[in-house]
């Protein structure tokens, strides 16, 4: 299965979206930074938008491909935000942050009229947690959060890079948990949210308007 092409694909039907005089989200990721480069040769052609980035390396990708960028304290509202997931269910509920920029793409989702998500066909599951959940935490709290986290069955591991400890744009690290054996997410969700020092989860529930999938060689739209 060639998922490059089928990412490729589903970023170009994504930016179909985009009209003049958008204030436009720009996701974070492979999938996404397809639609970065796509944007940015309509940009070049004459398209009038303003991005707001979720991540400190989709800023740059975003400069380099000629975007007009605004802080997000900057806009009143963020019309439409285009990003990718690293699983997504039949409710479209979704799994991010394997990149770890899981903060700001839920702070981008929550504040957009529409959230379009792109994503090859080898993101779409029956069940969500085949692949773990990451969940952000500040670095104070981080070993009692993943012993508290460890009583509850998630079997957190500390993500490293390299060999040292991953940090986030925001600065704090992230845990990766096992939710494979969890039937209620939305009281997981609320249950972590609850753990002073846990910043947010990869848990995306209710903020997906539409995924648009690439499959082989065409592109498939799923709606709740």
């Amino acid at each position: 299965m060639n998922y490059e092409k089928e990412k490729e694909l589903a970023s170009a039907e994504s930016v179909k979206l985009v009209k003049d005089g958008m204030v436009v989200g720009l996701g974070s990721g492979s999938t996404a930074a397809y639609m970065v480069k796509e944007l940015g040769k309509r940009v070049a052609s004459g398209l009038s938008i303003v991005g707001v980035p979720s991540s400190e390396n989709t800023r740059l990708l975003a400069i380099e491909n000629g975007i007009p960028l605004k802080e997000f304290g900057e806009i009143k509202k963020i019309d439409i935000n285009i990003d990718g997931a690293d699983e997504f269910d039949p409710y479209l509920r979704l799994i991010k942050g394997g990149g770890g920029a899981l903060l700001r793409e839920k702070i981008l989702a929550h504040n957009s009229k529409v959230n379009i998500i792109i994503a090859d066909s080898g993101k779409q599951v029956k069940r969500l947690g085949a692949f773990k959940l990451p969940v952000e935490v500040i670095p104070f709290a981080a070993s009692k959060i993943k012993e508290e986290l460890t009583l509850l069955n998630l079997s957190p591991v500390l993500r490293k890079v390299d060999g040292s400890v991953f940090v986030t744009d925001e600065q704090n690290y992230i845990l990766d948990i096992d939710i494979s054996n969890q039937t209620n997410l939305t009281n997981l969700e609320i249950k972590l949210k609850s753990i002073p020092g846990l910043v947010e989860t990869g848990l995306f529930i209710e903020t997906t308007s539409k995924v648009i999938m690439g499959v082989v060689d065409k592109t498939v739209v799923l709606q709740k």
